[in-house]
Formats: C-alpha cells, structure tokens, sequence
C-alpha cells in the first residue's frame, strides 16, 4: 500500500503533526488510565478523557465527539492510521482542496462516532444491560480513515493497492469493498472484539453518502 513520490503537507501534514502530538502529550500530561477490576470502574481515566465514552455515561463529555478520532490506544494503532492518511488523504486533498478534505475527515470522523454508538447502545440495550452505565470507550482516526478510502476508491478506482500483508496487489475499486464487507462480517460475528468495527464502516458509509450528495449538487461550496 505504498505510493512514491507524494508529498507530505497541507492538512495531511497538519493532522499527522496533531495525532501525533495527542498521542504524546495525553500521556505526559494526563497519564495512562487504571481500571479497578473490582468495582468494574476507572480508578484514573487518564487520557481517556479525550477518548468517547457513550452519551450519559459518567465520563462522557461533548468535546470527546472531536477529540477522540484524535486519540489512539497504541503505536502501531497510530501508525497505520498516519500512514494511510498520508498515502490516500494527500491524494484526496490534491483533488479536492484543503478546505473540502478538512470538512469530509472531520464528518467521517464523527459519523463513525455517532455509528458506533448507536450500535453499542442497541446491542446492550439488547442484552439488558443499562448503556450509561457502560465504562467501554472508543478513539482513533480509523473511521475518517474508512471515509477516505471510500474517496479514494471512487476518484481511482484503477489505481493498484499494494497489501505488504499479505503480499497482495488489488484494485482499489475492489479492495475497499471487500474490506468493508469484511468490517461487517466482524462487527457482526463479534470477532476481533476491541476493534470498533463499525466505527469503520460508519465512517465509510458518511464519507460515500457526502460524496454522492457533492456528486449530485455539483456546487462548489468550498
């Protein structure tokens, strides 16, 4: 999955330099959360204040609805994040602009919030289990992410994504559905669980919907 040559700027560069610095800085300043296993609760939240809790819960906060998809859990978390936007958000901000970009990763971002919620409040609701009393939380770009492979998969869809695991070369028209599809399967078959997987597709679902109504209007609103 690597393109040559691109370069690093715009609000790609500006958005890897703030994951980045959140990453970092949440742990010098706000330290790393500890859960008490005994009372099921956070004995320090931590940086996951900055994470998203769910609406009603006690350690929900409305700016958490920005600054979780600014947030990640790990290094490797970050780094295929960066890397994916850089690959494919630079190509994306080159066709559209900055503003536009910006707009489209910022509602990726919180449609993947608001998908993932939603769906985690069913499935608890569902199983009799009061949701604002749920301590689980969810952060990262993935969703914006998902959004802009969407985009990217519609501006080229003939352009070849290279996998480096597995060593695989695919279409881009083909390899963000099939990987969509595979987002679905494990979000519905409950695998991998502590992976949001329907964050991903909720950020791939309001990124083809803005897209289409861009399409569609055809106005220039940036």
């Amino acid at each position: 999955m690597f393109f040559s040559g691109i370069p690093f700027q715009g609000v790609v560069k500006h958005l890897v330099i703030i994951n980045v610095l959140m990453f970092a800085g949440s742990y010098v300043i706000l330290g790393e959360e500890v859960f008490n296993s005994a009372s099921m609760d956070y004995s320090t939240l931590g940086r996951l204040h900055l994470a998203a809790f769910l609406p009603g819960s006690p350690h929900f906060q409305p700016y958490q609805i920005f600054t979780h998809m600014f947030m990640h859990g790990s290094l490797p978390h970050l780094l295929f994040n960066m890397l994916s936007i850089y690959w494919f958000g630079t190509m994306m901000e080159m066709v559209w602009g900055p503003k536009r970009f910006l707009f489209f990763y910022l509602f990726c971002g919180i449609g993947a919030y608001i998908t993932q919620n939603a769906v985690q409040w069913w499935e608890l609701s569902s199983a009799g289990i009061d949701p604002t009393t749920w301590n689980g939380s969810s952060l990262g770009a993935s969703g914006a992410v998902f959004g802009i492979l969407v985009a990217f998969a519609m501006t080229f869809p003939e352009q070849e994504i290279r996998l480096l695991f597995p060593p695989v070369a695919m279409r881009a028209k083909f390899f963000v559905p099939v990987i969509a599809v595979l987002e679905l399967v494990y979000g519905v078959s409950g695998y991998q669980t502590g992976i949001a997987h329907f964050a991903h597709l909720g950020g791939a679902v309001f990124g083809l919907f803005l897209i289409l109504y861009w399409h569609r209007n055809r106005r220039n609103y940036f």
